[in-house]
């Protein structure tokens, strides 16, 4: 997961001029050849002479210990040379940091800036990540419409995470009027995505006949998927109702 992500972030920055710094294109190759320690020397050749998504990248090494040992710290900072140049996953990953106290001190009001300035640029992860601190008022009180605003736009770009909050929000009416058929539409979605809470909320909807007629083997199929993916209430669920 890691590696593909990191080849998306190669590829994103080979389409815009900024990465033609000096070593960038030297780090590609060494990347595409499993050589990372010569990746990161010239990504951090490039990174040194301002190139903001050969330093976005360097973070992602420091962060996840590609090619070196990993460190919270000089991850922080790359990605905050990037972050101020604009580059929203750098943005991103600041904003994960900052809220789950990685190389920095817990700070809510700073995870929730940066991940504004990245969902701004339209990052899917960033909208869903600021919703969901909205959903549950790390920053203050609880802020259901704007929860729903950022959820939503996240959700309409297809991610996962963002669906099955969304249904939650419909599900239980916070935000929005009560709705079971918006809820299991949005749970459809990431479940069919594979997320295991929403197979689960699937199952539990079928099994209660809510939003949906009333359906025990349906109910059965969604839980037995969630099980698969080793969602424990699945298994109970399953248990009482046979497998």
């Amino acid at each position: 997961m890691c590696r593909l992500y990191l080849f998306c972030l190669v590829a994103l920055a080979l389409i815009t001029p900024q990465s033609l710094f000096a070593g960038f294109d030297e780090g590609v190759v060494a990347y595409k050849n499993g050589d990372f320690q010569t990746a990161l020397r010239e990504f951090r050749q490039a990174a040194e002479h301002g190139d903001a998504h050969a330093q976005n990248i360097l973070g992602f090494f420091y962060y996840h210990g590609t090619g070196v040992t990993r460190d919270y710290a000089e991850a922080l900072r790359w990605y905050k040379e990037a972050a101020d140049q604009g580059v929203a996953e750098a943005q991103f990953a600041l904003g994960t940091m900052y809220e789950n106290e990685m190389g920095v001190k817990k700070d809510y009001g700073a995870a929730e800036q940066w991940y504004k300035k990245a969902a701004d640029q339209g990052l899917g992860s960033a909208q869903n990540n600021l919703g969901f601190m909205y959903k549950k008022g790390v920053v203050g009180k609880k802020n259901y419409a704007e929860a729903v605003r950022w959820l939503k736009k996240a959700a309409d770009q297809g991610v996962s995470y963002a669906q099955y909050n969304l249904g939650i929000m419909y599900c239980d009416g916070e935000g929005v009027k009560q709705d079971f058929a918006q809820a299991i539409s949005w749970y459809r979605k990431a479940a069919g995505q594979g997320h295991a809470g929403a197979q689960y909320n699937l199952g539990f909807m079928y099994e209660n006949g809510l939003g949906v007629t009333k359906d025990i083997e349906e109910a059965r199929r969604w839980y037995r998927k969630a099980a698969d993916q080793g969602y424990r209430m699945s298994d109970r669920k399953l248990d009482r109702n046979g497998r």
